[in-house]
């Protein structure tokens, strides 16, 4: 099969195809930063501080489980959060207000971001794989929605009801920084909307040959290890909220090797075939 480009590109060819999908990248997230300025009490007020909320979807959800299997709810069903949100910068709450904007940004303009990136690959593919341009913006946008909606309205959430509860005595009062909880908010959606790519890069990793269904079957137990740390760090230190996050990751994984197993076989028989 032939491919995109006839012609070898150089080097500097690539870093500056690369130089362009950053400039053009940066230059889209901008530009939705400064339209989400238009609509930033809901982003602030609605989604930032939401999980601030005892009444959070998210709280009354496991609330109601735990009632429903008989299980003690004092940790599920905070009544309330005794914590206070404090700036202690000048510059602290202006500075905040600009990277959350950026942040937002960032996840509404993710499918522009992975076209950009497909571009930036296509030339090394075969015309067949070039076709599934669309395939490839809607299943990787579709993960990365679904693990940002995980990352809010679970990861976050629970961080959130841990920290806030965690006390070491009634003499010590919760005064979180601005900084500090908006950076538990946007760690938990981005990191987890990035982490849900993990069947994607499993299938480019595959295609080139550097990950097989073999491989990954064969060291799923340092994988199920790693997934388990992964999950102890972006998680409270509570053995509940790290299965809650594992699963799902677990899941990914398993997903991953089925992929690069049809990667691996489809590449087989396109060798037979030709």
């Amino acid at each position: 099969m032939a491919k995109k480009e006839s012609k070898e590109m150089s080097f500097m060819d690539h870093l500056e195809d690369l130089r362009w999908l950053l400039v053009r990248s940066t230059l889209v997230v901008i530009g939705i930063a400064g339209g989400c300025y238009f609509i930033d009490d809901f982003i602030f007020d609605t989604i930032i501080f939401g999980p601030k909320d005892p009444s959070f979807i998210t709280y009354r959800f496991f609330c109601e489980v735990t009632h429903f299997f008989g299980v003690d709810g004092t940790y599920a069903c905070a009544q309330e959060f005794n914590f206070k949100i404090q700036n202690q910068n000048v510059s602290g709450q202006f500075s905040m207000y600009l990277w959350t904007l950026v942040s937002a940004g960032f996840v509404i303009g993710f499918p522009y971001i992975l076209w950009e990136v497909w571009k930036f690959i296509s030339p090394a593919l075969y015309e067949k794989e070039r076709k599934m341009a669309g395939r490839f913006i809607v299943v990787s946008s579709i993960l990365f929605f679904i693990g940002v909606l995980f990352g809010y309205y679970v990861i976050a959430p629970l961080s959130i009801n841990f920290f806030a509860t965690f006390n070491v005595s009634k003499e010590v009062e919760n005064l979180f920084t601005i900084d500090s909880y908006v950076s538990v908010i946007k760690t938990s959606i981005i990191a987890s909307g990035l982490v849900f790519e993990l069947p994607i890069i499993i299938y480019f990793l595959a295609k080139v040959g550097m990950v097989t269904p073999e491989f990954l079957r064969k060291y799923r137990r340092f994988a199920i290890v790693i997934i388990l740390i992964l999950a102890a760090i972006v998680t409270p230190p509570d053995i509940a909220s790290q299965i809650i996050v594992s699963i799902p990751i677990f899941i990914l994984y398993e997903v991953s090797i089925l992929i690069a197993a049809v990667v691996v076989k489809n590449a087989k028989t396109e060798e037979q075939s030709s």
